[in-house]
């Protein structure tokens, strides 16, 4: 799909011209980097989902380490911009918890990359329908909740790490990479590892936001910058997590 075309069916499903750039930059990222479930698939996706496309997310607690989301019909890839915007231009502070009811959220890598860019460190996990079955065989129990880390590097490209608990995650179904059937925790006879941190990450989730789908983001300036610099001079000549 090319740039033009992308951002008019963007636009024709009823978004401003801010939100079609936040949701085109995202999704081509997405594209880029070979992470084709939350590429350009994403856009013929919204176009059989129904949302409002003028709904606006609003910060509806802040405490000294603490901001809660609502994103009251938005969708959690323009909850998630507005968050990670704020994040990136705040005044430097220890630590900060964001949870959000915020869904779709998109590739996490994404949206820790825009922190780490910034100069802080950031781990953000997202719940999504259930879709993982118990490896002993049942019902999906949960998500596939993937998880990201963004780890600074004052000298270069920062570290991104992004996981999803499951062997091929609903974004390769619609992207038409693999089969439903394929959408089980990773790992074959260790899969109960995978489907023991997709549990985890869910109920975390849910302590925060309740029992819907949504974000839990911990964001803080580190005290120490260089892991990923000396990293990257460690592994000279291979390819770290999250690069291109």
């Amino acid at each position: 799909m090319r740039p033009e075309e992308a951002r008019a069916r963007l636009a024709a499903l009823g978004f401003g011209p801010d939100d079609v750039e936040t949701l085109f930059d995202h999704f081509d990222d997405a594209e880029r980097r070979g992470k084709l479930g939350h590429g350009h698939a994403r856009i013929e996706w919204l176009e059989t989902q129904s949302f409002d496309p003028r709904a606006r997310p609003r910060k509806e607690a802040a405490h000294p380490a603490f901001d809660y989301w609502e994103a009251r019909g938005a969708l959690g890839y323009l909850v998630l911009a507005e968050i990670c915007a704020e994040l990136a231009d705040a005044e430097p502070w220890p630590v900060r918890v964001v949870a959000s009811d915020a869904f779709p959220s998109g590739h996490l890598g994404y949206w820790v990359r825009w922190l780490a860019d910034a100069g802080l460190v950031a781990l953000l996990t997202a719940s999504s329908p259930a879709r993982l079955a118990h490896p002993d065989g049942s019902e999906p129990l949960v998500g596939t909740n993937p998880l990201a880390i963004g780890l600074p590097n004052p000298e270069g490209d920062p570290v991104i790490v992004d996981v999803s608990m499951a062997k091929a995650t609903y974004g390769d179904v619609i992207a038409g990479r693999a089969r439903p059937e394929d959408v089980v925790p990773f790992g074959e006879e260790q899969a109960h590892k995978a489907f023991a941190l997709a549990l985890g990450l869910e109920g975390f989730i849910q302590s925060f936001v309740g029992p819907s789908h949504g974000i839990v983001l911990v964001a803080a300036k580190p005290e120490f910058d260089h892991f990923a610099a000396d990293l990257r001079e460690r592994a000279a000549g291979l390819r770290l997590p999250g690069d291109s």
